[in-house]
This record gives C-alpha cells, structure tokens and sequence, in this order.
C-alpha cells in the first residue's frame, strides 16, 4: 500500500492539534508584562506541547522516509499514535490552566507515555513490513532515546504527586533530548536519497 496518504493525513492531524492548541491561549487582560504573567503557565505549556508535537511529526517524516510500503497494521498502528497525540491539547489546558496540579500534571506524563508507546508500536509494525534488514532498521540501530524515554515518563509521572516542577523538568528533559538531531540517522537517510536510480 502506498505510503502517501497515511503522511499526508498524519501531517493534516498534527497541523489542526496545534491549531487547536494555539486556540487555547488568551490574551493578557491588560496591556503590561504583569498582565502576561497570569497568562505564562498556559504559554509555556503551550511551547513544550508544540516542542512534542513537532518532534513527532518530525520523526513521523523521517520514518516512513526510510520504508517503502506501509501495511493494514500501519493504518491502526499510526491511528492509534493519532489518537494519543490528540489527547496533547485536553492534557496542556488542564495541566496549565489549573498551575500543574498533581494529578493534571500526572495525566499530561501518561499521553506523552502512550504517544511514546504507540509510536513504538507504528515502528515495529513498519519494521515487521518491511524486514528486518530494511533501510529503516539501520537507520533506528539501537534506539537508545526511544528506549530510555517511557522510563523517563513515568519517573516525571511518579514525580507530579511529590514535586511538580521537578516532574516538569523530567517532560522537558526529553523534549530537549530529542531536539538534538541523531546524525547517524540524518546521514543515512541523506545518503538513501542520493542513492544512483538504475
């Protein structure tokens, strides 16, 4: 099955989730910068979840750049990963709105956790289409970041009902850890696409 439509509609989603997200923000009652600090905590959740969103949709690209086909499976695979992206902006208005409550906070934790999971599963759907000596195996290699990052989410989530800010830092750790390109896959796939045609 042609992989064009299932990027196109995954790109359609993620641009309406930020849509919808950047509808959320208010304008500051007033005109002043202390006017924009009771707005602040919505801003800021607001720039960490379009961090995430672009990194999946980022990663999302560079996937199925690497494959040729996508399967039934891939369909509900990458469903379900759409699924839980979409949850992104309900869980940065509840977290941020209320000033990252425990429990809110928690909740945020668990999306990121499943969006994780299912996009882990897309991966070993497409893997298991393709084979296992397809170009996307030697472009994921070990997986180190996508290995260590549900571990991470849950010690923020465990973290949200002890110390908020610090279960914070654990969500935007992984952000930033994932903003810092993985040259062995950019080289590969910039050489897959200067690959001689026969």
């Amino acid at each position: 099955m042609p992989k064009l439509r299932l990027e196109t509609f995954t790109d359609g989603v993620i641009a309406i989730l930020i849509t919808i997200m950047v509808l959320e923000l208010h304008t500051p009652a007033g005109t002043s910068w202390h006017a924009l600090g009771h707005e602040l905590p919505v801003l800021l959740a607001y720039v960490l979840s379009f961090v995430y969103l672009g990194i999946y949709w980022n990663n999302h690209h560079h996937m199925l750049a690497a494959v040729s086909r996508v399967s039934g499976a891939t369909l509900w695979a990458n469903l379900n990963l759409l699924f839980w992206l979409s949850l992104v902006p309900f869980s940065t208005a509840w977290m941020s709105e209320h000033h990252f409550p425990p429990i809110p906070t928690a909740f945020y934790g668990i999306v990121l956790l499943a969006a994780a999971i299912a996009y882990y599963i897309l991966q070993t759907t497409l893997l298991r289409a393709e084979g296992e000596k397809s170009k996307l195996r030697t472009a994921i290699g070990s997986d180190f970041k996508g290995k260590v990052s549900p571990f991470l989410y849950c010690v923020g989530i465990g973290l949200a009902f002890a110390d908020r800010w610090i279960s914070l830092a654990v969500y935007v750790a992984v952000a930033l850890m994932w903003l810092v390109p993985d040259r062995r896959v950019e080289r590969h796939l910039t050489a897959l696409h200067t690959e001689p045609t026969e």
